[in-house]
Order: structure tokens, then C-alpha cells, then sequence
């Protein structure tokens, strides 16, 4: 583990379905200026999310790094798919790359959920992130340590739907919260037989809604924890899910 000069200041962004959200980190992912927020365009394509940014970060006190929570799934900086925001228009996209170029700082990438799970893990043991919001966001890290991304969304839940159908956002307004909610019980036990993890967090917008006990491995946590995970993407010399070297800021 790598340790962040204490100088270092890093643009954490968190790009939603409905809105991309930014703050500045210091090295140990605290917040240094309150959230800020746009709606998300549409279309969002590449070309129009990177105009956002760039809106909504032009009055930020300087930066370092970048990093960057994305509602998909990501490898080495590149989009695979983008399901809640149109997946012809990031397929193959070199996310990274183009935000380094636009902003003008080293930048890395990774899948909303798996930036959150390093804002709010314990780093003991098996961990799992999961986020109820417009879809179902995952992430799995093992003492600390992104495991692969798994797009456990897509995964076919019951009678032919994934879990995005089955309990995201269109789910909820066409069934109510009490049949959600049913359904969310269902979902936590299949995660508790298959994971068998060591803590559960759950965070997303409609973490609020839930309206049953949870076990005593289980956690609500915030957008703002999650979005302080973007300091500890900066934290290894080479990271295992985003195998990006450790930069030297620009100055």
C-alpha cells in the first residue's frame, strides 16, 4: 500500500443515472469542499458527459488526480457497457483517456460500486457493496482489495428478469415499496447463500426505503462515504482492478 503524498488533492467523481457528483479529496479521502452536483445528460453520451465535468468542476480549487466512479462496467480505463446510460454509445470507450486529455490530470476509472466499496469497507475479510438506486450495483473486495468486477446486475434473478428489472428503479414505481421490499428479502438471502461474505453495505439512493431489519453484518452507508473512495484508488503502486502505475501529478 502506497501512501499519498500529503499534499495531494484528488477530484472524486461519482457519474449517475441522474446525476454525476464531484467533491475534492485529501490523501486520506476527506472531503475538502462540499458536494457538488449536475443533472445528467441526455443523451449521455461520452462527448456530452465530459462537457458536464468539465461545467461542473470549472470553479473547484486545484487537483492532482482524478478519479472516477462510472455506472458500468469498466477494465483498465475502458467502458464495456453502460446500461443506464446507453451502451452503443460507450462500448470500447476509452474513458480514462479521454477525461486525462480534458482534464489535463492522471486519471483513473473504475465501476461506481467498486469505487464506494473502497470508500467504506473495513478491509477485513470478505466485503460486499451493493447499491440500490436506478439499477444494482456490486462490488466485492477481500481485506480490502477490489476483487474482479462481477456484473451481477445482469445476472437472471426470477422469471427471466436480472436483478436491474427485478428491484431498480422502474421496478419500484411500477410494484410500490411494499412488494419491493419483498423482493429485496428474496435478493439479500440469494446474496447471504452465494457470497457468504463477512458484511454486507448497502448504499443507493433507495437504501432509504428499506423497511425491514437487517442482519447485524449488514450496513447502510452513504453516497458520501462511497465517493472517498476515490483517494484510495491512488493508493497502490499498481492496482489490481484498474493496473494503472502510480502517476506523478502534473504540475
Amino acid at each position: 500500500m502506497k501512501t499519498i503524498p500529503a499534499q495531494v488533492k484528488i477530484l472524486s467523481i461519482d457519474i449517475g443515472g441522474s446525476s454525476i457528483k464531484a467533491t475534492i479529496l485529501n490523501n486520506k479521502g476527506e472531503l475538502k469542499m462540499d458536494y457538488n452536483k449536475v443533472v445528467t445528460p441526455k443523451p449521455a453520451n461520452p462527448e456530452s458527459v465530459i462537457k458536464a465535468i468539465k461545467v461542473l468542476v470549472e470553479k473547484f480549487p486545484g487537483y492532482d488526480y482524478v478519479s472516477v466512479g462510472f455506472p458500468g462496467y469498466v477494465r483498465n480505463g475502458v467502458v464495456k457497457t453502460a446500461p443506464n446510460l446507453g451502451d452503443s454509445f460507450w462500448k470500447d470507450i476509452d474513458f480514462r483517456k479521454q477525461l486525462e486529455a480534458a482534464l489535463g490530470k492522471p486519471t483513473q476509472v473504475v465501476n461506481d460500486a467498486d469505487m464506494q466499496g473502497l470508500g467504506v469497507v473495513s478491509g477485513k475479510g470478505l466485503e460486499m457493496v451493493i447499491t440500490l438506486g436506478t439499477g444494482f450495483g456490486t462490488a466485492l473486495l477481500m481485506d480490502g482489495h477490489l476483487l474482479p468486477h462481477l456484473e451481477i446486475a445482469h445476472h437472471p434473478v426470477s422469471k427471466g428478469r436480472d436483478y436491474d428489472a427485478f428491484i431498480g428503479d422502474k421496478a419500484l414505481d411500477e410494484i410500490g415499496e411494499k412488494k419491493w421490499n419483498k423482493r429485496i428479502r428474496k435478493v439479500f438471502k440469494i446474496l447471504k447463500t452465494v457470497f457468504n461474505y463477512d458484511t454486507l453495505y448497502i448504499g443507493g439512493g433507495n437504501s432509504d426505503l428499506l423497511d425491514f431489519k437487517l442482519d447485524k453484518n449488514m450496513k447502510i452507508v452513504t453516497n458520501a462515504d462511497g465517493i472517498k473512495g476515490g483517494a484510495r484508488l491512488w493508493q497502490e503502486d499498481k492496482h489490481p482492478v484498474t493496473h494503472t502505475a502510480m502517476a506523478t501529478p502534473s504540475k
